[in-house]
């Protein structure tokens, strides 16, 4: 396996990248926590293939993957890119992904687009929760993984103890492939536990030799392991007896099982990398541990009208299905979209159809639209290298479909189909945000329709009843990156302001009110008097009308416009200005004139007579409760149910999930977590989750009541 590695496959940054088949292509996403080395790892497999000359350093802001100015400034990924690469005439689509939680939309396409995922974890860090979270979500879709071990020649990098950690939080099948060399505080190289051999980097290049003799008892250990990890996966059953037997088994035997357990996601090996150590191991984990896109399943694909679609497979002359996994704009170049090909075979100038469902509620109309399809290129950082076409399996880059968002299927014009859409987190932190001059205003709706169709966990709301124009983004982060481009891509400066949580009003009591509408000027007057009784309904129960008129002392053709206009005032407010709800309003008397009165007089007596019970009775606010569920280790249970009740939520119970986890559920008002997507990151260290839904009104508390409304 990775232990037959003899040197790359010359590439060439300013050429791209070609293969024509699909076994041909490895999809490889690389997972894990910020700083944990992943950018750095793809610069030295690029440098391995020759396709860079010499890596570059994320501290100097001159790495393939982070390009983007933000990533140069603040020295982390934010986006999802892709870097080919070619070894051993296997073409690799590396797939660098941010590893921070704001940025979990782009993570979340890595996965989709790839077949296999790196986990990459410090020897000086270790395992963070984050990372735990995402091997249980690999494991959930059978998703094959190996873990690459990084900043191993640290000074603070313990190797030995990092293992462990892994093994303890990805569980059994966990096993390494290599241990590193540390000689005078300085990793010379790696053992392969299989071949027994010292694999020495010292020189710059790779030699091999006899590891000696003080390494015999350390290999013994982890050789043993590992040997018996893969005979477990074997399918040869008896490989296990002669084992235990005491047969040598032959190594090629144990290296070709290794291989089909961990394309099937059976075993994990474990490997290790340093500074000139390690890439072409994990190239040879790669190309063939890995499997092709042939091998990986076929997402769920159906026709327009949602009719389910079978027998399409990884076939580059099979019906054009590919997916959009990320969208990036440019007020200059347009819009660029990389797309994954899942069948077929996407060449320049065809014309495609172009289908989007299902993300509405985030801005994003639902479409069906042909475009044409402009140039292709395979991108390697910024740099775009043109391309004749792109097979099943493989990734490019398509410049200006004008339509096309993330999430978006291409398919035959003849033959549209739909590919189930993966799962997006919910944004659950709200900005209100508005434009700092007018030049900045006339810009804002375009330029938040482009950032909405790049990035599918944006949710843009204009909410009517607080009138503010609201973002709904994955943390501060993101919100920051968001607001950056706006001003450095497209131009519009934008100002942060208090989020306003769209209250309710209601009458705390009954009561008896009079509209008297009389105006009559010598002409055409008005005149509408009506009775009205007031009283709360329990909450929930919106809003009742009852005539009680006899006698025809109201007119009937007028008695709805009294009911109109009390409408119309509960829809204005009486107190703070947030529309009134629970509330039964009885019209029991009145006076008409034959000449006078009108639609439109009644209209307005009846508002008066709503705000004239205002001043007869207390009025209330109510402020909106959601029912909030809080997914999180157990060891931070008792923080966020702390936590919980300091937001006056009450805390309804708890239930465990899975093993390790545990549901709290609570009722909190929204006032109270409006930033709480922040707050329990920090509780949690970037564990948590939650989810949060409307659930009644409920009366503000008085002490709240001159603050919201002041």
């Amino acid at each position: 396996m990775a232990e037959r590695a003899t040197g790359g496959t010359a590439g060439a940054a300013g050429r791209a990248p070609t293969v024509d088949q699909p076994d041909k292509i490895r999809n490889v996403v690389l997972v894990g926590h910020s700083g944990a080395g992943k950018t750095t790892l793809v610069e030295a497999l690029l440098a391995a293939t020759r396709t860079i000359q010499r890596p570059g350093r994320v501290e100097d802001g001159t790495t393939a993957s982070d390009f983007d100015e933000v990533e140069v400034r603040q020295q982390r990924s934010v986006n999802l890119t892709v870097a080919p690469v070619i070894h051993n005439d296997i073409k690799i689509n590396l797939l660098d992904t941010p590893g921070y939680a704001d940025f979990a939309g782009d993570l979340r396409a890595g996965l989709r687009a790839a077949d296999a995922a790196l986990f990459v974890v410090s020897a000086v860090e270790g395992v963070d929760g984050l990372t735990r979270m995402l091997w249980e979500e690999c494991a959930a879709v059978g998703m094959p993984r190996a873990v690459v071990i990084t900043k191993i020649d640290h000074q603070r990098a313990n190797f030995e103890d990092v293992l462990a950690a892994c093994q303890d939080a990805f569980g059994d099948g966990v096993s390494p492939l290599y241990l590193p060399v540390v000689t005078n505080g300085r990793v010379n190289g790696l053992i392969g536990l299989l071949s027994q051999k010292f694999y020495n980097y010292a020189t710059g290049t790779r030699t091999e030799n006899s590891p000696g003799p003080a390494y015999a008892d350390q290999i013994e250990i982890y050789r043993s392991t590992l040997i018996e990890g893969v005979i477990q996966e074997s399918e040869d059953e008896s490989l296990m007896d002669r084992y235990l037997s005491g047969e040598e088994i032959d190594t090629k035997a144990l290296i070709g099982d290794l291989e089909k357990a961990v394309a099937r996601g059976g075993f994990y090996p474990v490997l290790a990398a340093g500074t000139g150590v390690g890439a072409l191991e994990v190239l040879e984990l790669i190309t063939q541990g890995f499997p092709s896109p042939p091998e990986h399943p076929m997402p769920e694909i159906t026709s327009i009208d949602g009719r389910p679609v079978a027998g399409i497979t990884c076939d580059p002359d099979g019906p054009l299905v590919a997916e959009i996994v990320k969208t990036t704009s440019d007020p200059y170049v347009g819009r660029i979209s990389l797309v994954r090909v899942f069948s077929g075979t996407l060449r320049p100038d065809m014309t495609v159809h172009v289908s989007g469902h299902g993300l509405a509620d985030r801005g994003h109309e639902d479409h069906d639209v042909d475009e044409r399809i402009g140039a292709l290129s395979s991108p390697l950082g910024k740099l775009q290298r043109t391309t004749a076409k792109c097979v099943a399996g493989d990734i490019a880059a398509v410049a200006k479909l004008s339509r096309a968002e993330t999430g978006d299927t291409l398919s035959d014009r003849e033959n549209p189909l739909v590919m189930k859409a993966w799962t997006m987190p919910e944004p659950l932190l709200p900005v209100a945000i508005q434009p700092r001059s007018k030049a900045d205003d006339d810009k804002l709706s375009q330029a938040l329709q482009r950032l909405v169709a790049e990035d599918p966990t944006l949710r843009l709301e204009n909410n009517p009843e607080t009138r503010q124009l609201v973002l709904w983004c994955m943390g501060e982060a993101h919100t920051d990156v968001l607001l950056e481009r706006l001003s450095r891509r497209h131009g519009v400066e934008v100002e942060k302001i208090e989020l306003r949580v769209p209250l309710r009003e209601t009458f705390g009591g009954r009561c008896q009110a009079l509209g008297r509408n009389v105006k009559q000027t010598g002409g055409h007057g008005q005149f509408a008097v009506c009775h009205l009784e007031v009283e709360p309904l329990p909450s929930g129960g919106g809003f009742e009308f009852v005539d009680k008129i006899v006698g025809g002392v109201v007119p009937r053709q007028f008695i709805p416009s009294v009911e109109k206009g009390v409408r119309t005032q509960m829809q204005r407010g009486v107190l703070a200005g947030y529309p009134m709800v629970d509330v039964r309003v009885t019209l029991y008397d009145g006076k008409a004139h034959s000449v006078d009165s009108s639609d439109m007089a009644f209209q307005i007596a009846g508002a008066l007579a709503l705000k004239e019970a205002a001043t007869k009775v207390p009025t209330l606010l109510l402020e909106p409760v959601d029912e909030v569920s809080v997914l999180v280790s157990d060891e931070h249970v008792g923080a966020v149910m702390s936590d919980l009740s300091s937001r006056r939520g009450r805390v309804l119970g708890t239930e465990p999930v899975g093993v390790g986890r545990t549901l709290v559920r609570a009722e909190v008002p929204e006032l109270e977590i409006t930033r709480y997507s922040i707050d329990l990151r920090s509780m949690s260290h970037g564990t948590g989750t939650f989810q949060r839904d409307f659930l009644r009104y409920e009366p503000l508390p008085s002490h709240l009541v001159e603050k919201v409304t002041g």
